[in-house]
Order: structure tokens, then sequence, then C-alpha cells
């Protein structure tokens, strides 16, 4: 195992571009903010109360499961408490949740994905589905996760948007 976690941190490192100035870690830093569930919770709730009815569903629905998944994933952090790796990025991550185990944005985004490939519009699920992953790449690059905790959080997210898909239909 503990080959297995310094393999790791070496891959993790390798791809780490937060302490390097440049387009390359901005696009990094817009990225790995994106999968915020502050930001998502409030862009759903205004799609909610401006949408017809078939937007505001998938809002409402959606906003939940943010809910419920990050409840979910912060049981699985606490319960592992793996700490984040050592950097200045990402402070706001690094004080109110120290623990990196599972990525709860890795998670989040590919959950985002799998719920709207199966309630649709399907160009919102293809959307989803391509800015999922590079959230959570660009969790590693800014030095808040590692690539463990991202791999994990994709696996998860794909296994909780069909089980909120399943819970749905």
């Amino acid at each position: 195992m503990r080959r297995l976690l310094e393999a790791d941190h070496r891959l993790s490192r390798g791809m780490r571009v937060a302490e390097r100035p440049g387009p390359l870690r901005s696009a990094a830093a817009i990225l790995a903010h994106s999968g915020d569930s502050w930001f998502w919770l409030i862009g759903l709730a205004a799609v909610g109360l401006l949408g017809d009815g078939y937007w505001r569903f998938r809002a409402l629905a959606f906003a939940l499961f943010i809910v419920i998944g990050a409840a979910l994933v912060l049981v699985i952090k606490f319960a592992i408490r793996r700490r984040r790796p050592e950097g200045e990025w990402g402070a706001v991550y690094r004080s109110t949740d120290p623990h990196s185990f599972p990525s709860g944005h890795a998670v989040r985004a590919v959950m985002l994905a799998v719920l709207a490939l199966g309630l649709g519009p399907l160009w919102l699920g293809v959307l989803l589905l391509a800015w999922a992953p590079l959230v959570g790449l660009a969790r590693i690059a800014m030095g808040v996760h590692y690539l463990s905790d991202v791999l994990a959080g994709w696996v998860l997210g794909a296994i909780f948007g069909a089980a909120a898909l399943a819970l749905i239909f």
C-alpha cells in the first residue's frame, strides 16, 4: 500500500501547476473552482426561479443530489481522514475541509454529467461529460487533491449519478 501511495504522490506532484504562473495555471484555477457546490447551487436556484417546469425539475433534482452527494462525501472524508497535499492555493478548501479523499468536486462533476445524460437535454449531458474530467484534473493541478482522490471521486460520482437516476425513475 505504501508503494501505491508514493506513486500517487509522485504522479500528482508531476501534474501540479499551482506554483507555475501562466495560462495553464489560470485555466486550471478556473476549472478547479467551476465545480464548487455553492456556485452550482446559486446557478440552479436561478434556473429554478426563472425556468419553466422542464428546467425547474432538473434544477431541483441537481440541487437535491448535490446536497446529498456532499453529505455522503463528507462522511467518507471524515472516516478516511486523508490530508490534502501541502500547498498554498485553495485556502478556503484547506480551512473548511482539510480532507482530500475522495474529491467532492470530482464526485459532483461526474454525478451532474450522469444526471444530465439521464434527464436531458442531451447537449447538457455531453457538455458536462466533457467538463467533468477537466474539473478533476484541475483539482490535482492546483494541488488540492491527489490523483487517487479524483479517480475515486469519478467512480463515486458515476455510482451516485446512477443511483440518483434510479431514484427518480
